[in-house]
């Protein structure tokens, strides 16, 4: 917006001797040139994608031997659990050992975290199977190996798209309560779906929902086998040693590495238990007659690999299965290296994740592998091991090597049992505790009932429909927060800061009584409070108008086309009841009066007033007219559009109309982002109309807030679309707080002294301060004018 040149040339005179600094308005072109990529910028895009040329060079004996140790001892626990998550896939056994390999030996080129795990999880093994299950209904002629290699590739190709444009902030919509939901409606649905597994009961259809597993669960108690046997011992034995470790490495904190270790290694010890029991059982005797199940021949290295089947029809039937999978390998992803990289001190580069998880899937399906995301049980293992970089997933592969090509016959004993028990003992964890939903009640309730709509959901129907009923509820609580928000009219008052220990001062221009044992530390300063008190404040405070008809208000989330209504609405209400109307318009018949403004009752014989009207009118008389309005926009930021500013150009409007014929001023605190300040300039805001200045005949007063220049040589360059016209060099003396307006700018101090803002949207200021105090001396300015003004005339008249 042009602001006209007298209006330049009068803040010129106004701030003179000082240097004028004018702003230019931002651009579509400054934009796009700000956001076109550089050459040095093109470079650093594409090294990012492969963050491990940053330590590879530096790497050493000692972090070798720490990624050995942690890499090893990950090795040892995921193979059992790999192969049971398959079996949660309704997959062979194998296929857990492909996905945890391509996640241990891809990782370490694309990640941007020494912990995390790549491989099979349960969550995703369960929407893995589930997938499979509906999609091998529709289409039968692909079996479940292809289908989930498809599902894999597919989703790889999703993520990449996210992880080339850096779109991990897309993400950041699913809220952390339909993850809790989704996750502990997961865990409750894997661990019923595992329980007939556990006790060797058949005939239970364990694809449907968690409920209908529930009740066939209840109805086959009477078929159980020995496997329960195996398995409610092999429970009992993980949750022991669990307990056992936690005791030990609270008593003998010095060894706490040790039974950390031992409690990571509790999987492994129990499956190399019970395959030895097993293999006692069941070394002479047929698989199909153990007398408990048990997991049979598996197949020696890759001998799965091959390309994912890319038919059309298969991978539209996948393609509404995609969106689910996609957030909850990301999120999972996301929030395990998010919180480990807190642990560890550590910061992970969210998109350069989408591009780990990326590449796992879409060239794990080439080795026979399904979705994978980062695994927080391998993750704690990895970084309680000491873990040194992200390189230990090679040792990691290596274990997943050799039980592929020499322990197959060794695990060919395991218990399914053991294997559900050791499921179960991993998931039921992750459900969300009541401690934690009752601090989320005590910091959002609304999230608590949505959590539980999310868990009800899923449990009854499936975990998709769970996911999508929470972020649905999340986003429309979001909307309504956004849509409903409402602003604060605040008020003034005095803050002074004292401390306890020696008679009080007496502090100048200040009537209230203080403490004699404190001493005041300051001089009191301003602050400001709502005028409603709906705050913590003390409410015996004393908070008062800055000055009649002066309304100063605060928007609370934004400013845009949601609530601009809301806001417009309050500010109008407010400012009509707690102001009259400058010129009451006189209608010679009721009926000339517009239908929507109340006009006062009149006897249609005496011709007077009521005695309510009159009382009311009296009210009215006592009450100051409308001045000026100063809004404040620290909560708005770059949240302004075209709705928000229509609706306050709408109040400007309406106000006017209340205040005619005299102007109302519009100042505006914290406007400091350039595309909001543009906006409201283009509006008419920031600078005195010309209503204003016909109403002050021409005459205006502005006032700007200054501050001392940096040095020479000193600081960053200017910022683009600003202009310095008439450049003085600074001096070396910094300016001391004496240096005030009381003795006069000298022209030394004055050539280190510029406004904050650009004199050409005078009405624009740096905080809340700022532009009360430039309204205050702007209407003290017009009264005194117009004192002398009637001063003038009465004299002539005289």
């Amino acid at each position: 917006m042009v602001v006209s040149h007298d209006l330049v040339d009068r803040a010129t005179r106004a701030v003179a001797p000082l240097d004028t600094f004018l702003e230019d308005d931002p651009t579509v072109k400054e934009w796009v040139l700000e956001h076109v990529p550089t050459k040095d910028g093109t470079i650093a895009y594409i090294t990012s994608f492969f963050p491990f040329t940053k330590w590879i060079y530096r790497y050493n004996t000692r972090w070798l031997t720490g990624d050995i140790i942690a890499g090893t001892t990950l090795g040892l626990v995921v193979v059992p659990q790999a192969l049971s998550y398959a079996l949660l896939a309704n997959l062979s056994p194998e296929y857990g050992l492909y996905t945890s390999f391509t996640g241990a030996s891809l990782y370490w080129l694309f990640g941007t975290s020494k912990d995390i795990a790549i491989g099979a999880t349960a969550v995703v093994s369960l929407l893995v199977g589930k997938t499979g299950d509906r999609i091998s209904e529709e289409l039968p002629e692909f079996n479940r190996e292809q289908i989930a290699k498809t599902h894999a590739f597919l989703a790889g190709c999703v993520l990449l798209v996210f992880g080339l444009l850096r779109l991990d902030w897309i993400i950041e919509f699913i809220p952390h309560v339909a993850i809790a939901a989704f996750v502990t409606g997961a865990a409750i649905t894997i661990t019923l779906s595992q329980v007939p597994t556990l006790l060797g009961i058949t005939g239970v259809n364990s694809k449907g929902p968690a409920y209908q597993v529930a009740i066939g669960v209840l109805k086959g108690l009477p078929r159980a086998k020995m496997d329960a046997a195996i398995g409610l011992t092999a429970l009992l034995l993980l949750y022991s040693i669990k307990g056992f470790c936690e005791h030990m490495a609270k008593r003998k904190p010095r060894q706490s590495r040790l039974w950390t270790t031992l409690f990571s290694l509790r999987f492994t010890f129990t499956i190399v238990l019970y395959i030895l029991i097993s293999f006692l059982v069941n070394r002479n005797v047929p698989l199909e007659d153990a007398p408990f199940r048990i997991l049979g021949n598996l197949p020696t290295g890759f001998s799965r690999a091959g390309a994912p089947t890319l038919n059309p029809k298969l991978m539209s039937a996948l393609l509404p299965e995609l969106p689910a999978t996609v957030v909850i390998l990301v999120l999972e992803h996301i929030a395990i290296g998010k919180s480990f990289g807190r642990i560890n001190h550590y910061t992970v580069v969210p998109s350069q994740e989408i591009m780990s998880i990326a590449a796992t899937n879409m060239l794990g399906p080439f080795v026979g592998a399904y979705a994978s995301t980062g695994s927080f049980g391998g993750t704690a293992i990895l970084s309680k091991a000491g873990v040194r970089t992200p390189l230990a997933g090679i040792f990691n592969g290596f274990i997943l090597i050799l039980a592929l090509y020499a322990l197959t016959n060794i695990l060919y004993f395991i218990p399914m049992a053991s294997l559900a028990a050791l499921i179960i003992h991993a998931v039921i964890n992750i459900v969300e505790s009541p401690s934690h939903l009752y601090k989320t009640y005590l910091i959002s309730p609304p999230d608590v009932v949505i959590f539980f709509a999310g868990v009800f959901v899923a449990i009854f129907t499936s975990l998709e429909n769970g996911i999508y009923v929470t972020v649905a509820m999340s986003i429309a609580l979001l909307l309504l927060r956004l849509a409903r928000s409402r602003g604060r009219l605040m008020g003034r008052l005095r803050v002074y800061h004292y401390q306890r220990g020696s008679k009080a001062s007496a502090v100048e221009g200040s009537h209230s009584t203080l403490p004699s044992e404190t001493t005041i530390m300051t001089a009191p300063r301003s602050a400001f409070l709502p005028l409603d008190r709906h705050d913590a404040s003390n409410p015996a405070i004393a908070v008062e108008s800055p000055r009649p008809g002066v309304f100063i208000y605060r928007f609370s989330m934004g400013l845009n086309y949601l609530n601009q209504a809301q806001h417009v609405d309050h500010i109008t209400q407010h400012i009509m009841r707690e102001t009259r109307r400058t010129t009451k318009t006189q209608y010679e018949h009721p009926g000339d009066a517009p239908w929507n403004e109340p006009q006062p009752h009149v006897n249609n014989h005496s011709k007077q007033l009521s005695a309510d009207d009159v009382d009311e009118a009296e009210q009215q008389t006592c009450k100051p007219t409308l001045r000026a309005v100063i809004l404040d926009l620290a909560a708005v930021g770059s949240t302004l559009d075209s709705g928000a500013v229509e609706g306050l150009v709408d109040l400007r409007t309406q106000l006017d109309h209340w205040a005619a014929p005299d102007p109302v001023e519009w100042h505006f605190a914290h406007a400091g982002d350039r595309w909001t300040r543009r906006a409201l300039a283009a509006a008419g805001f920031g600078y005195p109309g010309a209503r204003q200045l016909k109403r002050d005949g021409g005459r205006w007063e502005p006032l700007f807030g200054l501050s001392e220049k940096k040095r020479e040589g000193s600081g960053s360059a200017a910022s683009p679309g600003i202009t310095n016209n008439h450049p003085r060099p600074g001096g070396d003396k910094p300016l001391n707080d004496a240096d005030g307006v009381e003795e006069g700018l000298t022209a030394r101090r004055s050539s280190r002294l510029a406004p904050v803002y650009g004199i050409n949207h005078p009405n624009f200021h740096i905080d809340l301060e700022a532009a009360l105090e430039a309204c205050e001396r702007s209407l003290a300015w017009k009264d005194n004018r117009e004192r002398e003004d009637s001063e003038h005339s009465s004299e002539t008249l005289a």
